[in-house]
């Protein structure tokens, strides 16, 4: 059995627009179902909200997403982390050009720069007010 956890975003009415973002920067596959797709109630102030979005970046990559109903106050998502485990050369790539185009329309909490443990290290909140932080670990040869 292969275990997972996926973080669940739930947003205040963008949540289409965001998934749809994060779709252009990280890939995979992208579905979404709108309330009246789901749920046909005809309420049109939520018909076209979305009741359940999903987008697999890659194995152990998933991301899911919604709007809250309209009677539900949306909070906050708290902080998704992104981090590396220096056994794959292409991580460091991969992971900087996530944090470059996150950046985009983004409140850089503490930029991406070298850390006192040895990785790179920042932190963002993105334009949907979901916190993003991201550690990647520099690929360390096996005589060191």
């Amino acid at each position: 059995m292969t275990t997972a956890m996926t973080p669940y975003l739930v947003f205040g009415g963008v949540a289409r627009e965001a998934m749809e973002h994060y779709h252009s920067i990280f890939g995979g596959e992208y579905s979404a179902m709108t309330f009246q797709e789901g749920m046909n109630d005809g309420n049109p102030a939520t018909a076209d909200l979305i009741m359940h979005s999903s987008l697999f970046v890659d194995r152990g990559l998933h991301l899911m997403g919604s709007d809250a109903p309209i009677e539900m106050n949306v909070t906050g998502n708290g902080t998704i982390a992104l981090s590396s485990d220096a056994t794959d050369p292409a991580d460091e790539s991969k992971l900087t050009g996530w944090w470059e185009k996150l950046s985009v329309d983004s409140r850089i909490d503490e930029p991406l720069a070298k850390a006192p443990w040895g990785d790179s290290f920042g932190m963002l909140t993105d334009k949907f007010g979901v916190r993003w932080m991201f550690n990647i670990s520099a690929v360390r040869s096996e005589e060191g």
